[in-house]
């Protein structure tokens, strides 16, 4: 089964373009199937390119997905139309009352910030309390992932003087881990950000397991023991092209950027970037929703 999204949402045509089977909101009230409940509160400032990634990820599942696109306030977003957000989005405060199988959590350009200086971030402590007592299982993607650590653990993060930006090589930690079930002994994930959290730090903590690392790009992909809480470093969503779109705009800010590692063919930025991580992306959805998920979500979601 697919994802369910709304018929004119742009993901739309985009995903059904590329040979990826979703379905629209008009096929999917004849299917007589308890669909699996989605929220998906997305941060990140082009939020139509994220969208589109998001939902290539969770469209390899044989379960069928209703999908919430959520947002934290009603400020007017700099890099998304004001009619796609009225249309396509919903506000926090307007679902809260609901319980969701599954939630998401994106990534924002806040890597460089305290956690206190975010203006929102009130409202993100809130998110968090509330999806602790209404979502089955989270995942949380680059600073949100290092937010939620703080606020559950009181992890705090280092910041990198230069950017970690690139596609490195990771390895599993544990052959018995259904979240990484299938998973090639090495595979590689793109990584974005500023942000960095010490191994010893995650191994400080009862109740959370690391899963899998890197040599140079640190701690990928962590869980909560209960499986209520993913914490995904990387960016295995990525298209090929954005952490070349990332460098461009780095470069053309003014910022002394490095070339993202491992990302071109030598180096040559009129070498076009090929996605090989996107495998491992799709899996790491599908297990998340299979054995985080489906396997332990109730069937009334009330209950």
């Amino acid at each position: 089964m697919p994802i369910k999204i709304p018929d004119q949402l742009p993901a739309l045509a985009v995903l059904a373009n590329e040979n990826i089977f979703v379905m629209s909101e008009n096929r999917a009230i004849n299917q007589d199937i308890r669909p699996m409940q989605v929220a998906i509160i997305n941060l990140m400032p082009n939020k139509i390119e994220t969208e589109v990634q998001i939902l290539r990820m969770l469209s390899n599942t044989p379960l069928q997905i209703n999908v919430d696109l959520v947002r934290l306030h009603l400020n007017e977003s700099k890099n998304t139309p004001k009619a796609h957000m009225d249309a396509f989005y919903v506000l926090f405060e307007d679902i809260k009352h609901k319980k969701y199988d599954g939630l998401i959590v994106t990534g924002a350009p806040l890597g460089q910030l305290d956690y206190q200086q975010v203006t929102y971030w009130p409202k993100v402590e809130e998110v968090f309390a509330w999806a602790d007592a209404n979502v089955t299982s989270t995942m949380y993607s680059c600073w949100a992932a290092h937010a939620a650590l703080y606020y559950h653990y009181g992890l705090q993060r280092e910041l990198r003087e230069q950017k970690l930006s690139g596609v490195y090589l990771h390895q599993t930690l544990d052959d018995l881990e259904p979240l990484t079930r299938g998973f090639d002994e090495e595979f590689k994930v793109p990584h974005s950000r500023y942000g960095e959290v010490p191994i010893v730090d995650y191994h400080s903590i009862d109740g959370l397991n690391v899963l899998a690392e890197s040599n140079q790009a640190g701690v990928y992909l962590s869980a909560s023991h209960d499986k209520k809480h993913v914490f995904v470093t990387g960016h295995p969503e990525y298209d090929a092209s954005t952490l070349k779109d990332e460098y461009q705009r780095d470069i053309s800010a003014g910022i002394d950027a490095f070339i993202p590692v491992n990302y071109f063919i030598n180096n040559d930025l009129e070498q076009k970037p090929s996605n090989s991580w996107r495998s491992h992306g799709c899996l790491l959805f599908s297990n998340w929703l299979n054995y985080y998920v489906y396997q332990i979500t109730p069937y009334e979601l009330n209950n």
